[in-house]
């Protein structure tokens, strides 16, 4: 009976669950480990400033196009379906007020999030795997050098400064390629649409998205270091490690910034 239930399809779902629950909670586990050696390594000043230089520029710079043109076209896009609209029933006075705010709370930091994760975040979780799939991590360790410290470190502290002025840059871009599509589109003048911005936007909007801005560059570089650190079985591990540090990386930032919806605006 029991060989019979185990070729069942209920048992192998129940048994696939199983796996996947087993291992959600131990990737969540080794992260939280991972974030709690972070902190404590900080203390020691575990490294140098020439390495967080070189990971900011590669964490903002290189990111920057793409970020850019995400946001960018995203509020462009909205500007050239609300501004229309909004002009012909009277109300061109609050394009710019629902654009800016859409864009710094949420659209800005959320689509330069999905750019950095797809850009930076890939790429730190197939080098980190790279390196533990070909033993260079194991060789870190006999140098009695502690890896988290060596390699975590210097991408976290670049990933949550840059993220802020990332996300900064994106949503000034996207809140300006929205003025000249509503003026494209509908014939607002750019004077009536900075007005709207000015009186819209609060400061309070402005210290939400650097917060979240913060939290989210912190835990994509927890994430993805986090994943490729956990990689083992060749070059197939390290495609799943990249993989898992996507998703899991959007999957958080997306909870981060329902927490602070609640927490900020509800």
């Amino acid at each position: 009976m029991r060989v019979y239930y185990k070729g069942t399809y209920t048992y192998k779902i129940l048994n696939a669950i199983q796996a996947q629950m087993k291992d959600f909670f131990s990737t969540l586990g080794e992260m939280v480990l991972f974030g709690l050696e972070f902190f404590k390594g900080l203390k020691n000043k575990p490294t140098t400033l020439k390495e967080v230089l070189f990971q900011s520029a590669r964490f903002g710079i290189s990111s920057l196009p793409i970020t850019l043109s995400i946001v960018g076209m995203t509020s462009i896009i909205v500007a050239m379906q609300v501004a229309g609209e909004m002009v012909k029933q009277g109300g061109g006075n609050y394009v710019g007020m629902l654009v800016a705010i859409l864009t710094v709370r949420e659209e800005g930091v959320i689509m330069a999030g999905f750019a950095i994760i797809s850009m930076i975040g890939s790429s730190l979780a197939s080098e980190i795997a790279t390196m533990k799939v070909s033993e260079q991590i194991d060789a870190i360790q006999v140098l009695k050098v502690n890896p988290i410290h060596y390699l975590f470190t210097p991408r976290i502290i670049a990933g949550t400064i840059m993220m802020p002025m990332v996300v900064i840059v994106a949503s000034l871009f996207g809140i300006i390629g929205a003025a000249i599509a509503s003026n494209i589109v509908s014939g607002l003048t750019y004077k009536a649409y900075f007005d709207s911005v000015w009186f819209g936007l609060h400061i309070h909007d402005i210290k939400v998205c650097i917060m979240k801005s913060i939290s989210f560059g912190f835990a994509i570089t927890l994430i993805s270091c986090s994943c490729g650190m956990m990689a083992k079985d060749g070059a197939k591990g390290v495609g799943l490690a990249t993989t898992k540090a996507v998703v899991w990386s959007f999957v958080a930032i997306v909870i981060l910034d329902l927490i602070f919806a609640a927490a900020c605006f509800y």
